[in-house]
């Protein structure tokens, strides 16, 4: 018994191992394997298999009666129904590598033996794992992260089109198989992303054109009285098609102020407007009659509305941050003179950098480097008092 367990017989006699090897009591969960728990647990090991070499110089006679002794001893712990603790690893790697020399069903105590069957199928589990972990290497990095963006960016694909699209354009030949491997899962960890529609942004932008979008922002006068401002723009252009401002806004006054955006023969096809509640099912329906589809943006979603919602912000940058409206009307006032800059005058990068309709006007010769040209002066005008300005050439009388 001293080689099956691997330790020294007198310190079995204590009570501290045989509670420790008694069955029957919860275990709490054991912590994650560290450094220092693998070199106590092959120490153990090392220390059981000296212990059983030595065994082998002793007589037959001797190991049986010191067997029968121990066996005795632990049978009366039991009786006593010490509370156990959990076997060491390397108590229970001994006991399975000793266990291939004996029937051990006989001699097991401390266990039950579907425990020690357990313990078997984990260890050749483990094995297996470290003997089979050779296999065919990971992509690159680079490739990885490659794969996962393409997936990303175009949702409308599969596997067969990316490995088609790094076979053929970038000379990388991964099959469909490999690239599914890396795919990137799908929202909250449900798996293999499936394919859907096209992103928000790229709808936004397949129908600029066709597309206008609303929303109200607020404004206080000198008075401290809140005014409501209703800007609706066109997408495509950046263009502001309609600026009003009142101190009541309700469904029937914004259905009017869409109206007089939204020309007769125009070519719009979508209105995006957020959840509020000014915006009613009975205004969407009138919405609908003048050609138009509404889109509501999604519950706090402000991005959906992106481009509005930067028009709102450049609106007070530009304009009601450094202005102090007296009334319904100088505000009124000073949006009409603002939004006629904005449109006419101001440059906006994402158009190239542009003018929503500016024309020709300010379309300054090419190829003259840093020299204006030749019987050219500039000329400047004052917006909002000086708040900003507007240059552009003229030409110098002959």
């Amino acid at each position: 018994m001293q080689f099956l367990l691997g330790v020294d017989p007198r310190w079995l006699l204590t009570p501290q191992l045989l509670a420790a090897t008694m069955p029957g009591v919860m275990r709490k969960p054991r912590p994650a394997p560290t450094l220092n728990h693998l070199v106590v647990t092959l120490f153990g090991v090392g220390t059981g298999l000296v212990n059983f070499l030595a065994s082998l110089f002793r007589s037959r006679s001797a190991l049986i009666a010191e067997n029968l002794f121990l066996r005795k001893q632990l049978a009366f712990y039991r009786e006593r129904e010490v509370e156990p603790r959990r076997l060491t690893d390397a108590a229970r790697v001994c006991l399975l590598a000793w266990s291939r020399l004996f029937n051990w069903r006989e001699a097991l105590m401390v266990v039950k033996p579907e425990t020690l069957i357990a313990w078997h199928r984990k260890g050749f589990g483990l094995f297996w794992k470290w003997k089979s972990k050779g296999g065919r290497p990971r992509l690159p990095r680079n490739i990885r992260r490659l794969i996962a963006e393409m997936a990303a960016e175009n949702p409308t694909w599969g596997e067969e089109r990316v490995a088609d699209e790094l076979a053929l354009k970038l000379g990388i030949y991964v099959s469909p198989r490999t690239v599914r491997a890396y795919w990137p899962e799908g929202p909250l960890g449900s798996g293999r992303r499936s394919m859907r529609s096209q992103h928000w942004r790229s709808f936004i932008r397949n129908h600029a054109r066709s597309i206008v979008a609303c929303d109200f922002l607020v404004a206080v006068t000198a008075r401290f009285q809140l005014m409501y401002v209703l800007v609706v723009m066109e997408i495509g252009s950046r263009r502001i098609v309609r600026c009003n401002v009142t101190a009541h806004p309700t469904a029937t006054w914004t259905m009017q102020q869409l109206r007089e955006a939204v020309p007769s023969n125009h070519a719009y096809r979508f209105l995006i407007h957020d959840r509020d509640s000014i915006f009613s099912v009975a205004l969407d329906q009138q919405v609908g009659a003048l050609g138009l589809r509404v889109l509501r943006t999604p519950v706090r979603a402000p991005k959906a509305n992106a481009y509005c919602e930067r028009l709102v912000g450049t609106i007070r940058r530009e304009c009601l941050d450094y202005l102090i409206p007296l009334s319904e009307r100088h505000l009124r006032t000073l949006l009409r003179e603002w939004v006629g800059h904005y449109n006419e005058a101001r440059p906006h990068s994402s158009l190239g950098p542009g003018i929503p309709d500016g024309g020709d006007r300010f379309l300054a010769p090419k190829g003259r480097g840093h020299a204006l040209p030749d019987r050219t002066q500039t000329h400047k005008r004052a917006v909002l008092g000086g708040l900003h300005h507007e240059y552009r050439l003229e030409k110098l009388a002959s």
